[in-house]
């Protein structure tokens, strides 16, 4: 046991460690959620609903719903609490890029409960996690290494009416750090001419970062905060005489350097 913790008023050690075992008990509970998900309902989907779309969008709903239900979990159990301002905003939003930062494990999971039919970028060595890839796969989720069919993939979920979720970063924020944005984001919105909706994220503790173990929880009860911001038109960073679509990347990226950052309170 840690001096730290040695040295916290016994309440406040109880709740610590009340903390973490709920925290070990969500991790659990999320990796057996996507693997039943993936093993039960997805397959039976694929014997119910012949319809590619419709059971496409079925399964989107599915992750949401389930998304819901951890985070509720989670607050009940008192590992975090969280707060979505604007998900009637986001739940709207068609045909756009969803952009935000990305300092936590959870921000997807967050974005995505109030999102019934978002799409998302994801990793690809997701598709060889035995509990995430059957939930990859019945969502359709786009792979970031598909470099050859990634823009048309994209073009295409954006003309159907899908949101887009993407991570500029690629990866968790590392703490303390300023973002460094790849321009993945920037190049799709560009050449697919469409909108971005900006979303901020922020903890008041540090938990679940780049730099940190899922055990590593604070001394007390972070609370997330998602924050939906203004949506911006892509094609503002064009120049009108020249064709420079990767000079409008670059610019949008700059601009997303500053609009992904959230405000320091």
């Amino acid at each position: 046991m840690s001096d730290s913790l040695l040295r916290m008023p016994h309440t406040s050690r109880f709740n610590y460690v009340w903390r973490l075992l709920m925290t070990a008990c969500s991790f659990t509970l999320f990796s057996v959620g996507g693997l039943l998900l993936s093993l039960i309902w997805f397959n039976l989907l694929l014997l119910v609903q012949r319809d590619g779309d419709r059971r496409r969008r079925l399964a989107r709903k599915s992750i949401s719903f389930s998304f819901r239900c951890f985070l509720r979990f989670c607050r009940t159990m008192g590992v975090y609490d969280y707060h979505i301002d604007g998900a009637e905003i986001l739940r709207a939003d068609r045909g756009c890029l969803v952009v935000a930062n990305h300092p936590s494990l959870i921000d997807y999971v967050l974005i995505a409960s109030v999102m019934p039919e978002v799409n998302c970028l994801v990793k690809a060595e997701l598709q060889h996690n035995i509990f995430f890839r059957g939930v990859i796969r019945a969502a359709d989720y786009l792979i970031n290494s598909q470099a050859d069919t990634l823009l048309p993939e994209s073009r295409r979920c954006l003309q159907r009416g899908d949101a887009l979720l993407i991570f500029p970063e690629g990866t968790r924020t590392r703490y303390g750090e300023p973002l460094q944005l790849q321009r993945g984001a920037a190049n799709i919105a560009v050449r697919c001419g469409c909108d971005l909706r900006i979303v901020h994220i922020t903890c008041t503790q540090r938990m679940l970062d780049k730099q940190s173990r899922w055990y590593q929880i604070p001394a007390v009860k972070p609370v997330f905060t998602v924050s939906v911001k203004t949506r911006i038109d892509s094609q503002q960073f064009m120049a009108q005489d020249e064709d420079a679509q990767p000079l409008a990347a670059r610019r949008l990226t700059r601009h997303l350097q500053q609009a992904l950052t959230p405000e320091q309170s």
